[in-house]
């Protein structure tokens, strides 16, 4: 009898516990809320991939060197999210000489990715602009900025 006593007393506590209030977690709504989080501010822009591919390019050319420099990353001044609304899949992908440079750097892309989802900092400044990793093209470092391509359309806030 105790044992189901015991189960009893578990059972409603279990209960109890999911019948409470749990919407204290933080959200991401407010840029004070996202500066506190990430810890450094972030800025975003929209352009086009076709209007500079040599910068997107460059960018993917470094993934590699930008591997460890994401995995050392603690701390920075800035992060930018640059969006390529023209590259989304929504509309098209990204312009040809983009997609071949992507095809060619496929697995440093990939490890990037991986990277970028491991550094907090990073992958929170996405995530509070509803970025998805599998959009990241490329990011840059410049002095103490990082500067993220995303293939996406910047979201309305």
């Amino acid at each position: 009898m105790a044992r189901h006593a015991q189960i009893l007393a578990s059972t409603a506590a279990l209960l109890a516990f999911l019948n409470t209030d749990v919407s204290v977690a933080q959200g991401l709504e407010s840029p004070e809320t996202i500066e506190a989080i990430v810890g450094t501010p972030v800025h975003q822009e929209e352009t086009k991939a076709a209007a500079d591919p040599e910068k997107v390019i460059a960018a993917i050319d470094k993934s590699t060197d930008n591997i460890s420099t994401v995995r050392k990353t603690t701390m920075l001044d800035e992060v930018e999210i640059v969006f390529l609304a023209d590259a989304a899949p929504t509309e098209g992908g990204p312009p040809d000489a983009i997609e071949a440079k992507l095809t060619e750097k496929k697995d440093d892309v990939l490890r990037l990715r991986k990277e970028i989802e491991g550094n907090a900092m990073l992958y929170h400044a996405l995530n509070s602009r509803q970025v998805i990793l599998r959009d990241v093209l490329a990011i840059e470092f410049q002095n103490n900025k990082a500067v993220i391509y995303a293939a996406a359309v910047k979201p309305t806030q």
